[in-house]
Formats: C-alpha cells, structure tokens, sequence
C-alpha cells in the first residue's frame, strides 16, 4: 500500500471543453502524484530513488504483519483525532465509511488464528502516528494533508499492492483492510465534497501550506511500507 499517495481513483471530474479552477482536492491529487513512481501509480511521475520502496522485492509474511499493525494505530490515531475533534470541523470527517482500523483488527486476528505472531507496534508506526497528533492540534492545513493521503491513497495505491502482496504469500487472500462496506466511489466523493468545502475559506497561502506537507506524508508512509519487503 502507498499511503501517503492520493488516490488513483480520485479522478477529476470530467471535462467540459472549457477552462476551469481546479478544485483543492485535485490540487493534492496533483501534487501526491509527483511523490509517485510508474510503479506505484499509473500516473506516477517520479524516477526511484532513496525513498522509494522497490515493489518488485519479495515480501515477507512477517513484515506484512508489522506493516499492518502500524498502519492499525496510524488509523486509530486519525479516527481518534476526528472522534475529539478539538478543531470543531474535524467532526464533520466522523464515519465516513472509509475508517479501517477495526477492518485491520480482523485481520490481525486472522493472521494470529494461522499462527504468526502479532508484534507491538514498531518505530515508524509510532512515529508518524505522534506526528498527526501533534498536527491535529498545531497545524490543521498540514493534518489535513496526511488525512487525504492516507485515506485515499489506501483506496487505489494500498489496494493494488496488496493485492499483488497476496498473490505472492497469502495464496490470493483478499484482506479486510481493502474491503469497504457501501459504494467505495461515493465514500470517496463525500469526503472529497467536504475537504473541498473546508479548504473554501482557506488563503492560498494556507492551501501552498497543505501541498507543502505531501512529500513528509510519502516519507512516513513508505517507512512504513518498506518494512514488508526487507
């Protein structure tokens, strides 16, 4: 899964023949793909380097279940953020549809049932998740950053590499994690609409600020995605 990379499906609606401003959703997409390699999202425009996590590396059934424990508390931390929303708005990104943290605690309890054990958290995990705590409260535009990413990339990126994951350790098991309840593409909209609209009374320096934080949400979500393949 690349988190911390927008959404392949988060596609621009469709265009008239006439001109228009992008809205600030498609401004993240925009900018998200510029974190991404061909290999990681069909519209990637970035050459690998250093951070980049080498997808054609093998997997390891042990460092899937680390990578899915970490990405467990890096979605409680975002569920509990918006559950106590001490910016008032946060509420609105309640129960969206797109949560995943009880989904991973099906799987983790699926994983535990075949034998493997389940560790504790591990330090990207732990790190990133004290990072959008501290973000919540200090620096709403750039939270806002890392909840887009992280939820709409898990929906494109996240589903493709754990689907080509499962081919290779799991015998093609589809996990809960890529799994959602209702109409995925109207989860997806609901939650554009609503970043959109809070992005509204924002200033384009506010909005240049949000942008700016897309390439620390790529580097703690491939720290997190790397340790499948080691």
């Amino acid at each position: 899964m690349v988190e911390a990379a927008a959404a392949a499906t988060d596609m621009p609606p469709t265009a008239r023949g006439e001109e228009r401003e992008k809205t600030f959703v498609e401004e993240m997409r925009a900018v998200a793909m510029r974190m991404h390699t061909k290999d990681q999202a069909r519209e990637g425009e970035k050459e690998p380097d250093e951070v980049s996590v080498n997808l054609a590396r093998e997997p390891t059934v042990e460092g899937y279940v680390q990578f899915l424990v970490d990405s467990k508390l890096v979605f409680q931390t975002l569920e509990a953020i918006v559950d106590r929303a001490v910016v008032p708005w946060y509420a609105d990104f309640r129960n969206t549809g797109l949560e995943r943290s009880e989904a991973l605690k099906k799987d983790l309890k699926w994983f535990s049932e075949q034998g493997h054990t389940i560790p504790e958290p591990s330090a990207p995990g732990i790190a990133y998740a004290s990072y959008l705590e501290e973000l919540s409260e200090k620096d709403t535009q750039a939270f806002i950053c890392h909840f887009y990413n992280v939820y709409f990339a898990q929906s494109a990126g996240g589903r493709m590499i754990g689907t080509k994951i499962a081919e290779k350790i799991l015998n093609n098991k589809e996990l809960e994690f890529y799994k959602w309840e209702g109409t995925l593409s109207q989860l997806l909209q609901d939650v554009r609409t609503k970043l959109n609209q809070v992005a509204s009374s924002w200033s384009r320096e506010e909005k240049n600020h949000c942008l700016a934080e897309t390439e620390k949400s790529f580097t703690y979500s491939m720290d997190r995605l790397r340790q499948v393949f080691t």
